[in-house]
């Protein structure tokens, strides 16, 4: 029956995917990937329990996927295979399986990736809430980038709007019973940011998924022990984002986003970056949002609307769990 499963359902949405010699379709203990000699190997890892499963905008399929993709992305590596493992609840339904798969599948296409070996796995009914998914990715880059390499005088750019796929997700939820028009960010970035990396300055990157904005800003003055200071009237958000976050009194600086990045770039070259970004479709909104100083060492200071200064502190929990 497994077998059935893996040739008529799933190995269908991945045909000739092959990084190296050996690839999925062989279905050996795993695969090979040919790696260029010049640069250096990125690798990372991630789970998903996204819910619910279908969002306005995507998907679990698509959400694993552009995840590992832009894992990849934010460290200057270019994607070239990724591994898929499905944990699957007994009686989930396959044409939502069907779904799920072709999803990831046009999601590593747009960004020039193959998935190359995978694991699958049915639980009993009730042992798990319908899928789960594991995902690997491995990329290659000329010099990784960290998210720490930051000083003062350095740029902080976004490449879009802040806080549409975790408001997103949490007006899909059956207990809110909400209608609106937000749609999830969910994309690989790879695209978009490939077009930065070519002119040089990038000095450290993360795309800011789990806990928002400010947890991965907090996190890139923590490591570098320096201070981001960003200015609220230049975030880029959507009117109802901004909406639906009073609605819930949850801050859209503190959600996830699937389809976005955050960029500290040298002085003098922001405008520069900024320009080649909104060249590409995800990054039409793009903005300069602050700079980095040493006022506050390892911590973040916003500057409000209305002429004050505070800190931006550390989510200390999950507004929004499950959502990537």
């Amino acid at each position: 029956m497994m077998e059935k499963l893996l040739r008529e359902r799933i190995l269908i949405h991945f045909e000739d995917c092959h990084a190296g010699r050996i690839g999925l379709t062989e279905l050996d203990d795993g695969a090979t990937v040919e790696i260029p000699t010049e640069g250096e190997v990125v690798i990372t890892t991630d789970s998903h329990v996204v819910k619910p499963i279908f969002f306005p905008g995507g998907d679990i399929g698509r959400l694993a996927a552009a995840g590992t993709l832009n894992d990849l992305t934010v460290m200057g590596a270019r994607p070239l295979a990724l591994t898929l493992a499905l944990i699957v609840e007994e009686g989930f339904p396959l044409d939502s399986l069907d779904r799920i798969l072709a999803s990831f599948s046009a999601t590593l296409a747009e960004a020039g990736a193959v998935l190359v070996t995978g694991d699958t796995k049915v639980m009993g009914h009730g042992e798990i809430d319908g899928i789960a998914i594991n995902t690997a990715g491995i990329g290659i880059a000329v010099r990784a980038i960290s998210d720490a390499a930051i000083e003062p005088g350095d740029a902080v750019i976004v490449t879009g709007t802040i806080g549409d796929h975790g408001m997103a997700l949490l007006a899909a939820r059956e207990e809110f019973n909400l209608e609106s028009p937000l749609s999830s960010d969910v994309a690989p970035i790879w695209p978009m940011i490939e077009r930065a990396l070519s002119l040089g300055g990038i000095k450290a990157m993360k795309d800011p998924t789990r806990g928002g904005l400010a947890a991965a800003l907090n996190e890139m003055a923590g490591k570098s022990m320096a201070t981001i200071e960003i200015e609220e009237d230049k975030i880029p958000l959507r009117r109802e984002v901004l909406s639906l976050s009073e609605l819930l009194g949850i801050s859209p600086l503190e959600v996830a986003n699937e389809g976005k990045a955050i960029l500290i770039v040298e002085d003098g070259k922001e405008e520069e970056i900024l320009a080649a970004i909104r060249t590409h479709p995800l990054g039409g909104e793009a903005a300069v949002i602050g700079r980095v100083t040493d006022e506050y060492p390892g911590r973040v200071v916003i500057a409000t609307e209305v002429g004050g200064r505070r800190f931006l502190d550390m989510p200390l929990g999950d507004p929004v769990p499950r959502i990537c």
